[in-house]
């Protein structure tokens, strides 16, 4: 007696435990206690049930073994020019090549050897009369695209964060693509902008020795610098136009040494802007720039436009800079997020664009619902009908386990996707496929004239291995599902695992102990089974 004492008071707390966890996730709420609300984590509704998007993303990654390669070859350009060789040109021959021209003999040994001893992630890859070609070392080139897919993850995740979605699910596919899902998204445009920009910030100065127009005019571009643009859009009319700069190409500064950005206000026409702060390095070099280069224009470029170009009128210390261009203040808050969430490694395309509105999201959970009760008051009569008072307690043990199982997932602030809904049908059919079995073998013992007590305890006996095969080899099942699968899948595999482990509990623990009520306090001389 004292065993079934101590069984009802550890099913009773886990039904009270579970109650606590799961009446904060349900309208209910509204009449709780808000201590009790406020300090429980919650199902969190996936984005087939409560909309939102979910984009597809292809990491450009032979872009970025491209980006790196042009660095090294403006690296190489650099160090050949300090070091007085008299090459002819360096630039970069295709996706991971750097090709130098040279102009004798003697030039060529020397560009070899500075090459060699300087960069060795360069191999020779041909040696023509006054051209040498090198190409990037194949482990580096993997590294690099590895890089791109972790670093993409990475960016995007961080953005995303600080976009104030609610349990987005950021992850890998395949071998470039990257997965986004961000339930109960409003504004999809303004993510899209927000998590496809590259958001390379460089700091460079402006060539004045030449009219940018008349140089686009006579295609006459000075060497060592390139045209940009600045592009502004006209408010009333919606006209959008274009400025040229011509832009040296030499990078000062980069975005990689700011330590944050944030939307601030110009006091005088109260627009506003973006204000940048670097880190100590970041800040010595740019107060460096402006007090060597004061007069002069520096150029702010963002992903390959020029934001603006103010003139640098003293040295700037304090680390401080800012960028301004006609912005509104949601426009300056996305991009203050992606300069401090970091650039991208490589551009992204978006190659699927799917939005779930919330009259989908709603019709789904009304399907998912109204499929969970009819196919739980079928099972329910069934197992009454069939096994009339056995059936009854094997329908309470279901009821056990539906309200454990969601009292566990609000306790793992687990997302319900519309599979999760499957996930709990099925635990619903497996945990009346036990009783069935414990049923059924009971049957056969009290059919061989044992005891009804005698009976219940080899019945649970008997069935207990092939219910325990069972389930451990759907778990098995749901792990690897866990493991392999993406989004909505995960969710039913989460779903699935926690209502096999609360079904062996409630199948072998809380029927049996209202099995051994009736035998040891009530004395039956019949089951009703």
């Amino acid at each position: 007696m004292r065993s079934i004492f101590w069984r009802l008071i550890l099913l009773a707390f886990f039904m009270v435990l579970a109650f606590v966890l799961f009446l904060p996730s349900t309208p209910l709420s509204r009449a709780l206690p808000s201590f009790w609300v406020d300090n429980i984590p919650k199902i969190v509704l996936g984005l087939d049930l409560q909309g939102g998007m979910h984009l597809v993303l292809d990491v450009d990654k032979e872009a970025a073994v491209k980006n790196y390669t042009k660095r090294i070859a403006d690296s190489v350009e650099d160090t050949l020019r300090k070091k007085g060789i008299p090459y002819r040109f360096v630039k970069q021959d295709g996706t991971s090549t750097v090709g130098v021209s040279y102009g004798d003999e003697r030039t060529r040994e020397s560009v070899k050897r500075i090459v060699k001893d300087e960069f060795p992630l360069l191999e020779l890859a041909s040696d023509r009369e006054g051209k040498l070609t090198y190409r990037l070392d194949p482990d580096e080139v993997k590294r690099i695209k590895d890089w791109a897919i972790s670093q993409a993850l990475e960016t995007i995740r961080n953005r995303v964060d600080k976009f104030g979605v609610a349990e987005p699910v950021i992850q890998k596919q395949g071998d470039r693509e990257v997965v986004v899902q961000l339930p109960g998204l409003k504004d999809p445009e303004r993510a899209i902008q927000l998590i496809g920009k590259t958001a390379v910030l460089e700091f460079r100065l402006l060539d004045e020795s030449i009219d940018p127009a008349r140089a686009m005019r006579e295609g006459r571009v000075p060497y060592g610098s390139e045209i940009l643009f600045q592009y502004s859009t006209d408010p009333k009319t919606g006209v959008t136009t274009r400025v040229p700069y011509l832009v040296y190409k030499e990078l000062l500064l980069t975005g990689d040494s700011l330590a944050d950005a944030r939307v601030a206000f110009d006091s005088r026409f109260n627009e506003p802007y973006v204000s940048l702060t670097f880190d100590s390095n970041g800040g010595r070099i740019f107060e460096r720039i402006t007090r060597r280069n004061v007069g002069k224009r520096l150029a702010i470029v963002l992903d390959g436009k020029v934001h603006s170009a103010p003139q640098i009128k003293e040295a700037i210390s304090g680390g401080k800079a800012q960028i301004s261009g006609g912005f509104d203040y949601e426009e300056a808050a996305d991009l203050a997020i992606v300069l401090r969430a970091g650039a991208l490694p490589a551009p992204v395309n978006i190659i699927q664009n799917v939005t779930v509105g919330p009259t989908l999201g709603a019709d789904s959970i009304r399907a998912g619902v109204k499929a969970t009760i009819i196919g739980g008051v079928l099972v329910v009569l069934f197992m009454i009908f069939y096994y009339r008072f056995s059936g009854v307690i094997a329908n309470f043990a279901l009821f056990m386990n539906l309200v454990m199982l969601l009292g566990a997932m609000a306790w793992l602030n687990s997302t319900l996707t519309l599979p999760g809904i499957a996930g709990i049908i099925l635990t619903i059919g497996m945990g009346v496929d036990s009783n069935v079995l414990i049923f059924e073998r009971i049957k056969e013992e009290l059919r061989a004239g044992r005891t009804p007590r005698s009976a219940v305890n080899a019945g649970y006996d008997h069935a207990w291995w092939t219910i325990v095969d069972a389930h451990v080899t759907t778990l098995i099942t749901a792990a690897v599902l866990f493991q392999f699968g993406s989004g909505p899948i995960k969710g039913f595999a989460v779903t699935l695992s926690l209502g096999i482990l609360i079904n062996l509990f409630t199948a072998l623990m809380g029927t049996k102990v209202a099995f051994d009520i009736q035998n040891d306090k009530l004395r039956v001389k019949r089951l009703s089974i």
